[in-house]
């Protein structure tokens, strides 16, 4: 990849990393072959050459590297985290009745709801051996805790998100969950394969947490205002699915009589008409919500920056702050 001043932090990330992404690559391609059922490949493949960044894997590589990994291990992990996150992808697009991703059908609409939950627990199924084979007790703890930990985002969300009670601590358990806790996991098993000492481990861990929490708080404001080629999605996808996410549980919690009877009718009760996706940017201006919540989104980038500024001067580190300010460059 020929590089210049305009090249995106990952794609300079990916091109550091572009050996180990090809190993990763090579890898998930034979593990998620089946001998006795050729659907899972077909469904595996569909997801897995979206085009996606592999951001979550990248950031495993990129940890292990930076604290002077020269082991083979980090390959089965960052192949680990793919297949969790693959996985959850395929429920998810069940969960939500989603017919797109990336721009492209859905599995669950190309195959059929069956094929992506069970494709999605075989995958599950594939990231436990790969972790197994490294032989780390503790790099086995923190992806089954993260796995567990995914899952538990997902059905408090289901609950969360069309319930009006849901203030923002709930909110970020929900995206801590579901978002950010594959980040964290994916960059403290870098740090744990490498044997790097605690402080750098933890340094990690932060830096994934934070950089998790603004991907997310980013990804739920922009369905309030960005363009659905930068997305991935229709702005106000989140609303008309009833989601209750950042900027409208800080609308909701500053709402008179009239504007709560609003919110509940468009989100709990999903009765919404012509107008009311306006009406509801209108009173996310009037509140001052969308600038607060980007103001959060931009504090949890700060956060992850300051993290691993304790890890040794590195190409990577620098990318990796590089990747921080990336996230939020939509909405700063």
């Amino acid at each position: 990849m020929a590089l210049d001043s305009t090249t995106k932090p990952h794609e300079r990330l990916s091109a550091h990393l572009s050996a180990d992404l090809d190993a990763v690559n090579d890898l998930i391609a034979v593990r998620m072959a089946s001998e006795h059922a050729p659907r899972i490949p077909e469904v595996t493949r569909h997801l897995v050459e979206a085009g996606g960044k592999r951001l979550r894997p990248m950031l495993t590589l990129a940890a292990a590297r930076l604290c002077g990994y020269e082991g083979p291990y980090h390959i089965n992990l960052a192949a680990t985290v793919e297949f969790i996150h693959t996985a959850t992808l395929l429920h998810d697009d069940v969960v939500d009745e989603s017919a797109q991703r990336r721009g492209r059908p859905t599995a669950n609409l190309l195959w059929d709801n069956k094929s992506s939950v069970l494709v999605g627990d075989y995958l599950f199924s594939r990231a436990f051996q790969l972790m197994v084979e490294t032989g780390n007790l503790r790099v086995l703890d923190i992806l089954s805790n993260a796995s567990a930990t995914i899952a538990e985002g997902e059905v408090l969300q289901l609950t969360a998100a069309q319930d009006l009670r849901t203030d923002e601590a709930i909110y970020m358990q929900v995206i801590r969950g579901k978002t950010a806790a594959l980040f964290s996991a994916a960059t403290e098993v870098g740090g744990v394969i490498a044997g790097a000492d605690e402080a750098h481990v933890k340094a990690l861990f932060t830096y994934g947490d934070a950089l998790g929490i603004s991907f997310q708080i980013v990804d739920d404001l922009l369905d309030y205002g960005g363009l659905a080629e930068q997305t991935g999605k229709n702005v106000g996808d989140d609303f008309r699915e009833g989601k209750l996410t950042l900027p409208v549980i800080k609308a909701v919690a500053c709402a008179d009589a009239e504007e709560r009877a609003f919110w509940a009718r468009v989100i709990e009760k999903r009765k919404q008409e012509d107008g009311d996706l306006e009406h509801a940017l209108e009173l996310l201006r009037k509140h001052g919500t969308l600038e607060e919540t980007r103001q959060e989104a931009l504090a949890w980038s700060v956060q992850a920056k300051e993290a691993i500024a304790v890890l040794p001067d590195h190409p990577i580190r620098d990318m990796l702050t590089d990747i921080a300010d990336y996230v939020v460059e939509r909405i700063s």
